[in-house]
């Protein structure tokens, strides 16, 4: 089920919230649980057997933790948890690439056949939420969990189950028995749910047909412009595809009185690729930073394992987000501009000004992109080349004029300056200028609510009149 589908919208999430509105205190997180449970089951009975599957076995893995008295007894307990939880997600979403990888070494006779298994939607994520669980509990950031459908809730807690963000036990543990439905966080949750919705369907979606289109043209038939105008739109649909996903995720989060962690902050005002890291999908970098780099000694252990940690910690970031060569590059890359930032690179981007620090970050970021998103590593070594002027072998019959409708203009418009805090920034003026006056700001709430409910029935049309939209973020 997606949350831009309108049997979320107008069925499954009103449902939910009469039921917790009518019911006790007390069965709000059994009532969230099933809630959720049906959620995750609506893409696949099968799926949620994997995911209630999980939820046992690290409960019994963070009881046994917990119980364990001797240091290395819960550091043995530990690392059988991160190992079988590892092993659940390397099995789904790792096997393909292995066994694809071993037979480019064989010859065609002695190759290696599997049958197709499918990714359950959210393992990536609801199995770092549960490595999560048992580091908390092995370095006593929290107490074991023993209220089982309590663990079972902050793994599979439906607005953030399927595509993060992350949420690390010891941040919403206390959440979990101890929140309180307010009207404030509630408003505040339909408000940023609704400009979520907003970035998903009235932006990321209007750039996704370019997009498809000019990524399925044979690169070596792809011109320097239109390469230019796929990559641009395509760094605009991610953005606002994820961040959208999150915001809608952190505003269903508020409804139901959980705060959930930020997971964006205008990662395009970056001006380093460090500084992008601290912007772009705040929880995933985190998690990393917390239950990897640190662990394997960050930056305490001398400036060659720093660098190393580092290329560690961005490889496992590629491929955490794809079993393909094309994430591993991604990855790669990331880790090789932290590494030479450190190295001087960020020192000299200070030197030369925030404009230039800001042109290669997007430099960056937008050549990586073109690994992300290009379907092999030799599209996207072609596709890199036409960017950079590389003639193409011959005229492409694509029509970049047809794509750029109106609509579509509007929308890129939109995007530019919703990319930046400009907005944010204009509502907290206009919040200032108003707080004084209760008649201008009872009338700015009143026009800021209406423009709420336009965004909501003009995402209501799209979504009743497009098809099937997944979020990017779900294949992962």
């Amino acid at each position: 089920m997606l949350f831009s589908s309108l049997i979320f919208l107008y069925v499954f999430l009103p449902l939910v919230l009469l039921l917790i509105l009518i019911s006790p205190r007390t069965w709000h997180n059994a009532i969230l649980l099933f809630a959720s449970l049906v959620f995750y089951a609506w893409g696949g009975v099968s799926y949620s057997l994997i995911l209630i599957g999980s939820i046992g076995m690290n409960y019994y893995l963070g009881i046994a933790i917990g119980r364990a008295t001797l240091p290395g007894t819960k550091g043995r307990w530990l690392g059988v948890g991160i190992t079988l939880n590892l092993l659940l997600l390397g099995i789904f979403k790792y096997t393909h690439f292995l066994i694809n990888n071993i037979n480019s070494y064989l010859p065609p006779g002695q190759q290696l056949h599997l049958g197709k298994i499918l990714l359950p939607l959210g393992i990536s994520f609801y199995t770092f939420q549960a490595i999560s669980y048992l580091m908390d509990v092995y370095h006593g950031r929290n107490t074991v969990q023993r209220n089982l459908p309590d663990l079972a809730l902050y793994i599979a807690l439906f607005p953030q189950l399927i595509a993060g963000p992350i949420v690390r036990y010891h941040d919403i543990a206390h959440q979990l028995k101890e929140r309180r439905m307010q009207w404030a966080l509630f408003s505040s949750g339909v408000e940023r749910f609704i400009l979520g919705l907003g970035k998903k369907v009235l932006l990321a979606n209007n750039f996704a047909p370019l997009v498809d289109d000019i990524f399925a043209i044979a690169p070596e038939n792809l011109d320097t412009l239109t390469a230019w105008t796929g990559l641009l739109f395509y760094s605009l649909q991610i953005y606002f595809d994820f961040s959208g996903y999150s915001d809608m995720a952190i505003g269903l989060g508020r409804m139901f009185g959980f705060r959930i962690p930020e997971n964006f902050n205008f990662p395009y005002i970056a001006r380093s690729i460090r500084e992008f890291w601290r912007r772009w999908h705040i929880s995933l970098s985190q998690w990393f930073r917390d239950y990897l780099y640190i662990p394997l000694g960050g930056n305490r252990k001398g400036v060659r394992r720093t660098y190393i940690n580092l290329f560690i910690v961005f490889l496992l970031t590629g491929l955490w987000h794809g079993a393909s060569w094309n994430f591993v590059v991604w990855g790669l890359i990331h880790g090789c501009f932290m590494v030479l930032e450190r190295l001087g690179l960020e020192r000299l981007l200070l030197r030369l000004g925030a404009g230039f620090g800001h042109l290669y970050t997007l430099t960056v970021i937008g050549l990586s992109w073109v690994f992300f998103r290009a379907p092999s590593l030799s599209h996207a070594l072609d596709y890199v080349g036409a960017l950079f002027g590389r003639p193409a072998a011959t005229q492409s019959e694509f029509d970049l004029p047809r794509y750029l409708s109106p609509e579509v203009w509007i929308a890129l418009a939109f995007g530019l300056l919703a990319a930046t805090p400009l907005f944010r920034e204009l509502h907290q003026r206009i919040n200032q200028l108003v707080d004084d006056r209760n008649a201008l700001l009872t009338g700015y709430d009143l026009l800021t609510s209406a423009g709420l409910l336009l965004i909501f029935l003009i995402c209501s049309m799209y979504l009743a009149s497009s098809a099937y939209n997944p979020f990017i973020y779900y294949r992962f």
